[in-house]
């Protein structure tokens, strides 16, 4: 990837951080060649810092780094996307963003199985979810078949209500077990994608 730094007076190209994930826009910051080739080898972001006049890795005293998944140019090799990882607080001030945003997918699939995923990292005892975890694979692939069969008995019915109740429960238990067996919706997807072909 080739950028025009020469563009700039100051050799300073902007560059926007985007969560590889939800597609929130982080933060912007700015680099010069330095900066963007020290980011693609070591896989961490890094930028130019105007205030301290050095290279900064975001991070590097907070521990929040920006792990990277992609690097873009733009149309005009003058300006720098990439799509990264934040590793906590993306903000100085604590917040998510810079914008002060929350860091959510406005999908909330890939939201809600976030939320399942903590709760198998970090299991809380009031929530139903890592009872679920707690009581293992099996357990968790009855209470997909069980949710399964409670949806074809409604899909014979009449009540809307019902049947999309059953749905959304068949959904939920499915994120489940596809956290329990460390995959993701994504990976699902893809195989989708792929069969679309």
């Amino acid at each position: 990837m080739k950028i025009d730094f020469a563009k700039f007076s100051d050799g300073l190209a902007p560059a926007v951080i985007q969560d590889s994930k939800t597609g929130k826009v982080l933060m912007l910051g700015y680099m010069n060649a330095e900066a963007l080739a020290k980011t693609e080898k070591e896989k961490r972001v890094t930028f130019f810092s105007r205030s301290k006049k050095r290279l900064w890795t975001k991070g590097e005293e907070s521990g929040n780094f920006l792990d990277v998944k992609e690097i873009f140019a733009d149309c005009d090799n003058d300006a720098i996307l990439i799509k990264a990882s934040p590793l906590g607080p993306v903000c100085h001030t604590g917040a998510d963003t810079c914008w002060n945003e929350k860091n959510e997918s406005s999908d909330f699939l890939l939201y809600l199985e976030s939320v399942i995923q903590k709760r198998k990292a970090s299991p809380d005892e009031k929530s139903y979810t890592s009872t679920l975890f707690k009581s293992g694979i099996n357990k968790v692939a009855q209470k997909v078949g069980e949710e399964a069969t409670e949806l074809i008995i409604e899909a014979k019915d009449n009540n809307d209500e019902l049947f999309l109740n059953e749905a959304a429960d068949l959904l939920f238990h499915y994120l489940v077990l596809l956290t329990a067996k460390d995959k993701s919706l994504d990976e699902v997807i893809n195989v989708l994608k792929k069969r679309h072909k």
